[in-house]
């Protein structure tokens, strides 16, 4: 699989919030987001505007929220967990907490997702 495929994989499976997907399909999409979001940053400081940055943060902000919602399936919890965001530091330590914790087997939510080579 293409380091490609795993961000339009993502983009695919636009709103879709039941299912699972492992830890290596969803840690490789925010490594591409972030990498193309930096990429806008810089491009936004040359023209003086924060455009670029600001579409594609909305273009993005629902298949973001559905894969992190399947990445919680994946370790057994529902995609509300996705809250703790909003409590300060201690919220984003938490949610990168459960965000990193391993697979599941079969659970409420679907069969373990297949390992990615």
């Amino acid at each position: 699989m293409e380091i490609l495929d795993y961000f339009t994989d993502a983009f695919k499976q636009y709103a879709t919030v039941t299912g699972r997907t492992g830890r290596k399909p969803y840690w490789m999409f925010v490594l591409i987001y972030m990498i193309i979001y930096i990429v806008l940053l810089m491009l936004d400081g040359l023209i003086g505007a924060t455009i670029l940055s600001g579409i594609f943060s909305v273009a993005t902000l629902v298949p973001s929220i559905a894969i992190a919602t399947r990445r919680l399936h994946d370790t057994g919890r529902t995609g509300w967990w996705q809250l703790l965001i909003f409590l300060p530091l201690l919220g984003v330590i938490g949610l990168i907490y459960l965000l990193c914790q391993a697979s599941q087997d079969d659970n409420e939510y679907g069969a373990k997702p297949e390992p990615v080579a």
